[in-house]
């Protein structure tokens, strides 16, 4: 009989240790958030040519500073003392006179064929 005790005491034993509440898992390693990608950069405009943005200025006023201003934005003013006769629209950087080099920009960039 003390056989039998014993096998239930073990069975009752082991069954009662089965019975508890296991211990919860250990903690998985915690994945990185899923990054979220960048959105999409809205696509950007192809840079315009110098001609075309020389052409933009023609947009503004005649004869008026802000089309100088303009001028003078894509092809920053580089005056000489004596700057002679310009050949092309780059050479209108070195003409001192504002009036002048205004009218040297204007020269060229209204023969520039219109791009699109």
């Amino acid at each position: 009989m003390r056989i039998v005790a014993m096998m239930i005491a073990l069975a009752f034993c082991s069954t009662a240790a089965m019975a508890q509440d296991k211990p919860p898992p250990a903690p998985k390693a915690a994945k990185p958030a899923a990054q979220a990608k960048p959105k999409a950069a809205p696509a950007k405009q192809k840079p315009q040519s110098l001609a075309a943005r020389l052409q933009n200025c023609l947009e503004i006023d005649d004869g008026t500073k802000e089309r100088l201003n303009c001028y003078d934005t894509v092809i920053p003013p580089a005056p000489k003392a004596k700057a002679g006769a310009a050949k092309g629209v780059m050479e209108c950087r070195f003409v001192k006179e504002e009036d002048e080099r205004l009218t040297c920009f204007n020269g060229f960039v209204e023969k520039i064929p219109k791009l699109n």
